[in-house]
């Protein structure tokens, strides 16, 4: 179903002339001479995000022309026509001028309108597009949705969406698409195996838990995404300071993140084996917190030395990978909010992402490059894995102070041993400042690039 603020092509619609500086004389000069002098009387240079409301004969809004950056109208931010959802009054437009990609420009338009109403309610426009030519409405609303669900998971506070909320999540995704769903709860993930997850959430007086669906044919190719579900984090015993748990509402956003993946394949119906794997926890702070020095075992055999409790996303991520690779699957997607490191090193708008697999690499970059979803390779370095190095386990849970995205990315690699190919993203989920397509708050990362893979890898 197209997106409420999509329209059909040939809907009646008020011109968008796309320009900048070097096309915009061109496009000025077949405007009526009343439209020409209005824009010189304001000065409109067409600069990146620049607007000029266009008037007709008897004032009314005859266009609007709105500057893009680059040499030419098809060079720039891709996302910037994002921008005029927020600009424009109420009304039905369509792009006059090509964007330098429709499908892009469109999406950051619905993108654009996002906005998390559930505690305060904000009046909006409808401010609707005119589906551009040659634009596939029905996967353009598709990601849109599956992006705005999951940016509300993100944004609700942990008081209404604990672990048993991203569960409910997960189940009425899982259920839309008729995929399989279960989940293992509280003390039954000792009894199953998967004692991190459950060492990690006991605390909490929410029961730690491991979401699992699957969807699609038995023979398909075996793609399992595995999102980290740390509902709150505390730090745990080594409690964060006040500062840092302001937005660890986010810290669930791995989770959200694979859940929009996953929403994007099964409503595309890619023919692929689905599996998804969502370990959720509350890492709290009560008397039976596991605490710095304990020693825990893994799924899969390895003792693991807590070095700080605050370490504790790579643990539960540990299990479930585990268990992604008992299948042996193509490929292992695993999305996390894991270090502050990775922000350090590349911000929050540029998610690292680690693989073994250099095709893989090169076809994530090329992708997140082509929708606008950008990501950068960081390296496995093998010499640091002695920094896990542990005196009483087989590994400790944090390295030091330096490399700290590199070393949790290689601990997880401990745990991956049998899929084809494995690839890991840090992710921030959240956006500090509004920019076109990425409204202020959360944010979903490295999702839209990995549905441009395997799309581009599996639809027939």
């Amino acid at each position: 179903m197209p997106h409420p603020l999509l329209v059909a092509s040939d809907t009646p619609s008020l011109p968008i002339w796309l320009v900048n500086d070097k096309s915009w004389p061109a496009v000025a000069a077949q405007l009526p001479a009343q439209a020409q002098a209005f824009a010189a009387s304001q000065g409109f240079e067409a600069k990146a995000g620049t607007h000029c409301f266009l008037p007709d004969p008897d004032g009314k809004i005859l266009g609007v022309a709105f500057g893009l950056d680059g040499t030419d109208a098809k060079r720039g931010d891709p996302f910037l026509p994002g921008k005029l959802v927020s600009i424009l009054p109420e009304g039905t437009y369509r792009f006059e001028t090509d964007a330098a990609d429709p499908a892009l420009a469109t999406l950051a338009w619905l993108l654009g309108a996002y906005s998390f109403d559930r505690y305060r309610k904000r009046s909006h426009k409808a401010v609707r597009l005119a589906l551009p030519r040659g634009v596939d409405g029905d996967e353009v609303s598709r990601i849109a949705e599956a992006v705005a669900t999951s940016r509300d998971l993100i944004n609700t506070p942990t008081s209404d969406l604990g672990p048993d909320g991203i569960e409910e999540a997960a189940r009425k995704i899982a259920e839309k698409h008729g995929a399989a769903f279960t989940s293992i709860v509280g003390d039954d993930l000792l009894t199953q195996n998967f004692p991190m997850i459950h060492a990690v959430g006991r605390a909490s007086a929410t029961p730690p838990r491991l979401i699992d669906f699957t969807w699609g044919k038995a023979d398909a190719p075996r793609i399992t995404l595995v999102g980290k579900g740390v509902a709150f984090d505390t730090g745990g015993l080594d409690i964060k300071p006040a500062s840092s748990m302001l937005m660890m509402r986010k810290d669930m956003g791995g989770s959200a993140a694979a859940l929009a993946l996953a929403d994007m394949i099964m409503g595309a119906k890619l023919p692929v084996r689905l599996r998804v794997l969502i370990p959720a926890v509350e890492n709290a702070i009560s008397a039976n917190a596991f605490r710095p020095g304990d020693i825990l075992h893994s799924r899969k055999g390895l003792t693991v030395e807590i070095g700080n409790t605050d370490a504790e996303g790579r643990l539960i991520l540990a299990d479930a990978l585990a268990l992604a690779d008992e299948e042996n699957p193509d490929l292992v997607v695993d999305f996390a909010t894991l270090t502050g490191a990775a922000r350090v090193a590349l911000g929050p708008d540029l998610p690292p992402f680690y693989t073994h697999d250099d095709a893989l690499a090169v076809d994530i970059a090329q992708q997140g490059e082509a929708v606008n979803d950008p990501v950068w390779r960081m390296p496995l370095w093998q010499p640091y894995h002695s920094q896990l190095d542990s005196k009483y386990a087989d590994m400790n849970n944090t390295g030091g102070p330096m490399a700290g995205s590199v070393t949790a990315a290689l601990f997880l690699s401990r745990f991956v041993a049998a899929a084809k190919a494995w690839v890991h993203f840090d992710i921030f989920a959240w956006n500090n400042t509004t920019r076109p397509g990425r409204p202020e708050g959360a944010e979903v990362q490295a999702a839209r690039l990995m549905y441009a893979l395997l799309k581009k890898r599996y639809a027939s």
